[in-house]
C-alpha cells in the first residue's frame, strides 16, 4: 500500500555521521512522576559525572534522596542561564520535562555544544533543531520511552523476524501495537495519572490515523473507535493514537506486503469506555478553557496515594500471510506493575531513555536523529533492557486478527 512519506526534514538525516564525542557529563533535567531510581541509577553508574537539575537544588536534593541515590549526583537549581553556563562541549542534556520544553532546551544544548535526549515524538520543531544538530556532530535521542521507544523496538524485531521467515511479499499483513499505564486494581475511573491530567486530555482530543481494512482511515475522536483487546485471558480496551501511518515507514514494512491492518494505539482498564463519558462529553466540545479547568477537577478529584501500585502494558503483535500459504506470527507483551520504590510508569520511561544515553556516551549514536536502536538493533536493545529490569515475553504464535483487532466496547 501507499503511504505518506517521511518528512523531508526527518530523512534528510537517514545517512550516517560521525558524532562528537560525548564527555562523559550527564544533565538529567526534571525529577518527575517518570523519574525511576533505576534508570537514573544506570545513568550514575555510567557517567563520569551527572547533575540533577530542578526548580530548586533542594527540591532535586530532597528527590534524589527519595529515590536512594542520595550523593550519586550533584544537584542543582535550574534556569537557562544557569544550563547553559554549565555545559560543556560533548555533555549530555537529558530533558524529563513536558515534551512543550524540549526545543528550548535543545537549543541551549546546541548552543553549549551539548548532545541531547528525551522520551518524546519527533516534532516539526524538533526535526528542524536536529538537523543543525546533526551539521555539527550532536546526537538528538528521541521517543526512548516505552511508547514511543520500546514498542518500536518490538516492532522491528517482528518484522526482520516476518521477513526472515515469509519474506517480502504477502497476502495480508496485520501489526498492532497498544500500550498503557492503568491502575494495577481497576478503580471505579479505571485510570491512574502518571503524567499531567491536560496532556492526557489534549491526546485524547488529537485525532487518530491507522489502517484499518486496508485503507488508511482518520477517527476525528479517538474514543469512538474504542475496541475489546484480549491479552492471556485479561480484557482490555484499545483506541487509536496519533497518527501511526508514518511509522510503516520508520519500521521497514515491505512494499509488498498488503498492510490490512496498521495501528499504534492505547489501552485502558476494562470498563475505561463506560467511566469517561462526562471527559469525552468535555474533550469534545472543544472549549480550551474548559478542558484544562476539568484536567485539574479529575487531578483532585483521583490523586494516587502513597499505597496505590500502576501498572504499564505493552503489546505488540504481527501476522503476515504469503500467498504461498506460509504464514508467520510473532508478538512481544511487556507486563509491569510498580513497586513501593518505583512505579511501573519510571521504571517504564526512564529505564529505556538512561540505556541510550549509556549508547550515547559509549559513542554508538549517530550524530542528528536516533530512536532508541538502528532496526538491526532491536534484538540487543530488547535484551539489555530485560537484564536491567524490563523483561518482555516473545511469543512465536500472536492472537488470531479477530482478536487482534478487537471487538466494539
Amino acid at each position: 500500500m501507499s503511504t505518506d512519506p517521511i518528512p523531508e526534514t526527518e530523512r534528510a538525516q537517514e545517512s550516517p555521521r560521525t558524532a562528537a564525542p560525548a564527555s562523559g557529563v550527564v544533565h538529567w533535567i526534571g525529577t518527575g512522576l517518570s523519574t525511576g531510581p533505576t534508570g537514573l541509577r544506570l545513568v550514575c553508574d555510567r557517567a563520569a559525572r551527572v547533575v540533577l537539575w530542578d526548580r530548586t537544588a533542594e527540591r532535586a536534593a530532597a528527590r534524589l534522596a527519595a529515590l536512594g541515590l542520595a550523593g550519586r549526583a550533584e544537584t542543582r537549581s535550574l534556569t537557562d542561564e544557569a544550563l547553559a553556563a554549565a555545559l560543556g562541549p560533548g555533555d549530555v542534556v537529558v530533558s524529563m520535562l513536558p515534551a512543550g520544553e524540549h526545543p528550548r532546551l535543545l537549543r541551549i544544548a546546541l548552543a553549549g555544544r551539548a548532545h541531547f535526549a528525551c522520551t518524546s515524538y519527533v516534532s516539526d520543531e524538533l526535526a528542524r533543531l536536529a538537523d543543525e544538530a546533526r551539521g555539527r556532530g550532536l546526537v538528538v535521542l528521541t521517543e526512548a520511552g516505552i511508547d514511543p521507544g520500546v514498542d518500536h523496538l518490538m516492532a522491528h524485531r517482528l518484522v526482520e523476524l516476518a521477513r526472515e521467515a515469509v519474506g517480502d511479499t504477502a497476502e495480508t499483513a496485520d501489526l498492532v501495537s497498544y500500550c498503557g499505564g492503568v491502575p494495577a486494581v481497576p478503580n471505579a475511573f479505571r485510570y491512574r495519572f502518571s503524567w499531567a491530567p491536560y496532556g492526557v486530555l489534549a491526546a485524547l482530543g488529537t485525532p487518530a490515523r491507522h489502517v484499518h481494512g486496508g485503507e488508511v482511515r482518520t477517527v476525528e475522536r479517538p474514543w469512538e473507535a474504542t475496541r475489546v483487546h484480549r491479552l492471556g485471558g485479561e480484557e482490555f480496551e484499545v483506541y487509536p493514537n496519533r497518527d501511526s501511518v508514518p511509522f510503516v515507514a520508520q519500521y521497514g514494512i515491505p512494499e509488498g506486503w498488503r498492510l490490512r491492518t496498521f495501528v499504534r494505539g492505547t489501552l485502558r482498564n476494562a470498563g475505561w469506555h463506560d467511566a469517561w463519558q462526562d471527559v469525552f462529553a468535555t474533550v469534545s466540545g472543544g472549549d480550551e478553557r474548559r478542558v484544562r479547568d476539568l484536567a485539574a477537577e479529575l487531578a483532585a478529584r483521583h490523586p494516587t496515594t502513597a499505597t496505590d501500585r500502576d501498572r504499564v502494558v505493552l503489546s505488540v503483535a504481527l501476522d503476515v500471510r504469503a500467498a504461498s500459504g506460509a504464514r508467520w506470527q510473532g508478538s512481544y507483551l511487556l507486563d509491569v506493575t510498580g513497586e513501593a520504590d518505583e512505579s511501573a510508569m519510571a521504571r517504564c520511561v526512564s529505564l529505556p531513555l538512561a540505556f541510550g544515553v549509556t549508547r550515547l556516551l559509549d559513542g554508538a549514536l549517530r550524530a542528528g536523529v536516533n530512536r532508541p536502536a538502528p532496526p538491526e538493533d532491536a534484538a540487543s536493545w530488547l535484551d539489555s533492557l530485560a537484564a536491567a529490569g524490563l523483561p518482555a515475553v516473545f511469543h512465536e504464535t500472536a492472537p488470531h486478527l479477530a482478536d487482534m483487532e478487537g471487538t466494539p466496547a
